[in-house]
């Protein structure tokens, strides 16, 4: 059974969509208003999904949105009213995976939450793919920097620097990055 948090940004009675959520077969783990600090709330209830009921999204919430997105990550559905796209546009950046105007609806309740768990899955296998790639890169450029000190120190080209990089690494049992570092690490110190 999936853990819910409901949020109610609007004037209006939250109950209708807990009702159609009832109708649909989930249940409410907790219920708050827009004034929390959502972080703090999904650090203590752990929610497999957050849902927003609002009228139209104000500053406020989008930032604890983004406050969540970035900090505890859970896939988060807003029910609104508001149908200006330069909203919708703020609300996606901010964390939202699904954006839904007008009407709750108890059967379509499943598949929106089946369809923004998946685009949440979806946009964390890519961000956890960019963070791996931007560390490789990362590490191939202090690679690069250290085989660099490596040839001005040695008077020597780019592949016996190379080799002599991976001869060491091979040796010390250790990752090719962790002997860049080192290199890099001697020639700070050497200059002082």
């Amino acid at each position: 059974m999936l853990r819910i948090l409901l949020i109610n940004d609007t004037a209006r009675h939250v109950g209708r969509l807990r009702q159609a959520l009832s109708e649909a077969g989930f249940e409410v783990t907790a219920e708050s208003g827009p004034t929390i600090d959502l972080p703090a709330r999904v650090e203590a209830l752990k929610p497999d999904v957050i849902l927003i009921d609002s009228e139209s999204p104000g500053r406020d919430v989008l930032e604890q949105v983004v406050m969540v997105s970035r900090a505890q990550p859970r896939p988060i559905v807003m029910f609104t009213d508001e149908q200006d796209p330069q909203v919708m546009r703020q609300a996606i950046r901010s964390g939202v995976s699904a954006y839904i105007v007008e009407g709750i609806q108890a059967q379509r309740l499943k598949p929106i939450l089946d369809v923004a768990m998946a685009r949440f899955d979806s946009e964390q296998t890519l961000r956890s793919e960019l963070q791996v790639r931007e560390a490789q890169l990362n590490e191939r450029k202090r690679i690069e920097q250290a085989k660099g000190l490596l040839m001005k120190i040695r008077h020597c080209d780019e592949e016996e620097a190379y080799t002599l990089m991976r001869r060491q690494a091979m040796d010390r049992q250790q990752k090719l990055i962790q002997v860049a570092e080192q290199i890099i690490a001697m020639q700070s110190l050497m200059r002082g």
